[in-house]
């Protein structure tokens, strides 16, 4: 434990960790501060944002290229974590304590406050190596709200003045730990298509037998959708990758007033991840032929329905990813490159045409991403910074 508990990156790293940006009711502020001496201690101009509300700030730490003008690099990363079940975990969540094997535990470990003092630290690295510019202009933003949709964070902040006039031209954000020897390569993202569907039909006596209850349509709704997502499930067996595949889970069941009452309606909800490149209005017209089939007078809503973003080119045609690639080349690491199998707030950028790279450095760690004892490893937090530190090099260098 001694020999990380001195280091000084290590110590910044867990600094930040034991401020308790959990939902809900997030107080951001302290992140605001420490991220203040963050950018003095850099000696870099530091801009704080509300695209969405006073609760909500958009944090923009800068680094001004030698040739401004072109098009700049966003490094992102989210301020905000998940619950916790505190008697779940065996180390303070918020405690950010080291074990003797430099495990560093606390929410947000992987995902993802270790992104954005990585972020900072590669900077401080290249500065101390004398590197006083870099050709384009590094934009460090810190974002709230991700963990909850990102309505409230980097959705609002791409509708704003500020966010154009930083002239991103390529995001770096979140991936996620890899348990081999390789690290993930996120150029893309299945599709937030959660919808809610309300069977109306005859009610009355539970003694009764009447036609088109709204039980009798939810049965043959949910036939419908968990048949497609055996079909889907059959996909990963055959290897087919996650982000190929939309995955369908039925998350909530609502209806009914007492036990001998047939109600008038139930409402079923469904969250479901479009795989990339599934057409969404087929999609939906596919939903809507199974209302049909099963009796008609269904509603459709959507609780969230995300427009489809584009994939972002990683191959020679793309010379931020050529750039990238040499780094990560040059450092012999393994990328497997494929689609978020979730949702990060890079889609909000692909949205917008701008090409955005997931990838945090981890490898060789189990996913605990959400999950109790979340950690990451000192070693490999380390080994994170030197990469990010050659790869913010080449790709602000195109």
């Amino acid at each position: 434990m001694a020999k990380w508990a001195d280091n000084e990156e290590i110590q910044i790293f867990r600094e930040y960790l034991q401020i308790p940006s959990v939902h809900p009711d997030i107080d951001y502020t302290p992140c605001v501060e420490f991220l203040r001496r963050q950018a003095e201690s850099l000696e870099l101009p530091i801009s704080v944002y509300y695209p969405a509300d006073e609760n909500n700030p958009v944090i923009v730490i800068s680094w001004e290229g030698s040739q401004p003008e072109l098009p700049s690099i966003m490094l992102n990363s989210h301020m905000d974590v998940v619950p916790v079940f505190e008697d779940r975990w065996t180390h303070a969540p918020f405690g950010a304590e080291i074990d003797n094997d430099g495990k560093i535990f606390g929410r947000g470990a992987q995902d993802m406050k270790c992104l954005g003092t990585q972020y900072l630290a590669a900077i401080r690295a290249l500065k101390r190596d004398g590197t006083n510019q870099l050709k384009r202009t590094i934009h460090v933003t810190f974002v709230p709200d991700e963990e909850v949709g990102g309505e409230l964070g980097m959705k609002s902040f791409v509708t704003t003045q500020a966010f154009k006039e930083l002239n991103v031209g390529l995001s770096l954000d979140e991936a996620c730990a890899s348990d081999e020897d390789n690290f993930f390569l996120f150029n893309g993202e299945r599709t937030v298509y959660d919808i809610e569907l309300t069977c109306n039909g005859q009610s009355g006596h539970g003694s009764s037998w009447f036609k088109n209850t709204p039980g009798e349509k939810l049965r043959h709704i949910l036939d419908k959708f968990m048949d497609y997502r055996t079909k889907e499930i059959v996909k990963i067996s055959e290897n087919v990758p996650i982000g190929e595949t939309t995955s369908i889970n039925l998350t909530m069941i609502n209806g009914g007033v007492q036990i001998n009452v047939v109600p008038a309606e139930i409402k079923l909800s469904f969250d479901i991840r479009l795989a990339v490149g599934q057409d969404q209005d087929a999609f939906e017209a596919m939903i809507r032929q199974w209302c049909e089939e099963a009796g008609g007078d269904i509603d459709l809503k959507y609780i969230s329905k995300d427009p489809t973003a584009p994939v972002s080119i990683a191959d020679d045609r793309n010379p931020f990813w050529v750039a990238f690639k040499s780094a990560t080349d040059e450092l012999k690491l393994t990328l497997r490159v494929m689609a978020c199998p979730g949702c990060t707030d890079a889609r909000f950028i692909r949205q917008l045409n701008i090409p955005a790279f997931g990838f945090s450095p981890m490898r060789n760690t189990r996913r605990t991403l959400h999950d109790h004892d979340e950690f990451v490893y000192a070693d490999g937090y380390l080994e994170g910074i030197n990469i990010y530190r050659k790869i913010i090099s080449n790709v602000a260098n195109v």
